[in-house]
């Protein structure tokens, strides 16, 4: 048997509110999503006035980070720079603001933030990241 760590209730919270401090600061509206390591949804959060339509841009951001273990800014410089076959890719998202949640070297969840520019969201993310230690 393997020992792994599991991301809690408790740290997504402190994640959360790491990543809404962030966004409080420069009065953006953001929905924040944190899932599992199988990318199931654990936490989610809406700002008050966040376009709703954020709030499944947020999950999938926080999935696709999950499932191609590195942060979704990975996928939107690829697509910038013309390699499309990303956009081909099952779960892929090419927007900035989801990044995988780490401990140990292992992948415990994803984070996913939406509802601002996405070089805004992946700012806000990496705040929530830095809450996680």
């Amino acid at each position: 048997m393997i020992s792994k760590p599991v991301l809690t209730l408790d740290d997504a919270k402190n994640i959360a509110a790491a990543a809404e401090a962030e966004a409080l600061r420069n009065t953006w509206r953001v929905v924040i999503a944190i899932v599992d390591d199988g990318g199931h949804l654990l936490y989610l959060q809406r700002n008050h006035g966040t376009q709703f339509g954020s709030v499944e841009i947020a999950i999938q951001k926080a999935r696709a980070a999950v499932a191609f273990q590195r942060p979704t800014k990975v996928t939107e410089d690829a697509v910038l720079s013309g390699r499309l076959i990303h956009l081909a890719l099952p779960g892929a998202l090419p927007s900035e603001g989801g990044v995988p949640l780490m401990h140990d070297n292992q992948i415990i969840g994803g984070l996913g933030i939406s509802g601002v520019r996405s070089f805004e969201d992946g700012q806000i993310a990496q705040a929530g990241v830095a809450a996680l230690g």
